[in-house]
């Protein structure tokens, strides 16, 4: 016999104080909170959580963190990008999945990638399989795949707010960072030729000026002559690039690192262009 859900319970009661208060995604200071509102004691408020779990009306995403699904069924799930930076903080969606929101390609990512200059302990990592640590360690909530990229603190800028909708606001990197992010991570995104591409299609949507400042402010010569390369190939003009061009550098940079030392070589930015398609044009 199927057990009855714990309808006009306490934790029915919770769940519509944290609701009223847009809390669809909350920790335990909310639920406190929301508890003290509704007279509800602190004393029970775990195993009210612990049945509310049984009957899916919350989920557990991780310890001291709750989603609220099911009580009005128009909002069973909160967004993967809400999940994915109330799981992590501080966190700002990013590459792939800033890609797509800005508009900057048209691949549906599968799985929804984020920065965070924090430590991030998948549950995947504690695992003792050996052949479970030769994969990819990410997250997975009810069905999707959270990644999380480590950036040092300096380099976590660029980042806005974004609204997903009336309960949600999230950090994402901007059009501008993300694009630097295709420079800095060209792997993750199918190599330097990919980027280029990317590059290429983008730059009448982008502020070039914002995109060079951040270039600067990363603080990596490679990343500067790599970008300023390309942005002088794509048209952008000299005198906006010399911030770019007067980075020092005492060594030639592969214009794609994981290919071969071949190609021409271009003393101004000190970049070997080692990409055949490029070369050509």
């Amino acid at each position: 016999m199927k057990s009855q859900e714990p309808a006009g319970s306490q934790g029915i009661r919770l769940l519509r104080q944290l609701s009223l208060e847009g809390k669809r995604l909350f920790n335990m200071q909310d639920a406190t909170t929301a508890a003290i509102t509704e007279n509800i004691p602190h004393n029970q408020l775990k195993k009210i959580l612990s049945n509310l779990a049984k009957y899916r009306r919350v989920l557990r995403i991780h310890r001291g963190l709750y989603m609220s699904i099911g009580l009005i069924a128009e909002q069973n799930i909160a967004h993967p990008f809400a999940i994915s930076t109330h799981l992590i903080q501080p966190s700002a969606i990013s590459h792939w999945s800033a890609l797509q929101h800005h508009g900057l390609t048209e691949q549906i990512p599968q799985i929804v990638t984020a920065s965070t200059p924090s430590k991030v302990v998948t549950p995947s990592m504690r695992e003792k399989n050996p052949q479970r640590s030769k994969k990819k360690h990410v997250w997975e909530i009810e069905g999707v795949h959270y990644e999380y990229i480590n950036v040092q603190k300096k380099h976590f800028f660029g980042i806005e707010k974004i609204w997903l909708d009336e309960y949600f606001q999230i950090s994402m990197t901007d059009k501008e960072r993300t694009l630097l992010d295709i420079f800095i991570y060209p792997k993750m995104f199918g190599g330097m030729g990919e980027a280029l591409g990317i590059l290429e299609n983008s730059l009448a949507t982008v502020d070039t000026q914002k995109l060079i400042n951040y270039a600067i402010q990363y603080d990596k010569k490679s990343l500067a002559k790599r970008l300023g390369w390309a942005l002088e190939y794509f048209g952008v003009p000299a005198k906006q690039l010399e911030p770019l061009l007067k980075v020092p550098i005492n060594y030639y940079c592969r214009l794609d690192s994981s290919a071969p030392a071949t190609g021409s070589c271009d003393k101004r930015w000190m970049i070997q262009n080692n990409i055949i398609r490029v070369e050509s044009k």
